[in-house]
């Protein structure tokens, strides 16, 4: 099962809703997570079920970071708002290094997040297992 996570800057909130909304059908079915106003919100608008964790400033950013770091995430849906600056930025700079890092599919911006929905409905997402396939051993 896909583990997927929502992250949003305030001014944002409302898009990622949107979004959560119109692709209800293709999250259903996969395991959520979000930071917590974000993940409140989503659930408050669908019948999704998220874990949620801290709200971004308050560390949910890096508890989701934690995750990727862990090969624990496989997509990141992440609303930043680039008008704005954020007291919590060198968090955020830090989830997007991770996602890097690890190859995990990061999506700012509400195009790069409808394509890899529609990429993750059509069943596009087989290149993670096999990373898993190639990963080198730990000893």
């Amino acid at each position: 099962m896909l583990n997927i996570a929502f992250i949003a800057h305030d001014r944002k909130k409302e898009d990622i809703v949107n979004l959560a909304v119109a692709y209800e059908h293709v999250f259903k079915d996969k395991k959520l997570y979000s930071t917590g106003t974000t993940g409140q919100r989503i659930m408050e608008a669908t019948s999704l079920k998220i874990h949620r964790f801290l709200s971004g400033p308050l560390g949910g950013d890096q508890q989701i970071g934690a995750m990727i770091a862990q090969n624990e995430m496989d997509l990141v849906i992440f609303m930043r708002d680039p008008l704005m600056a954020q007291p919590h930025e060198p968090d955020i700079t830090a989830l997007l290094r991770l996602c890097d890092v690890h190859g995990i599919p990061v999506a700012t911006n509400m195009a790069t997040a409808e394509i890899l929905i529609k990429a993750l409905d059509r069943g596009d997402f087989g290149w993670r297992e096999l990373v898993e396939l190639h990963k080198p051993k730990a000893e």
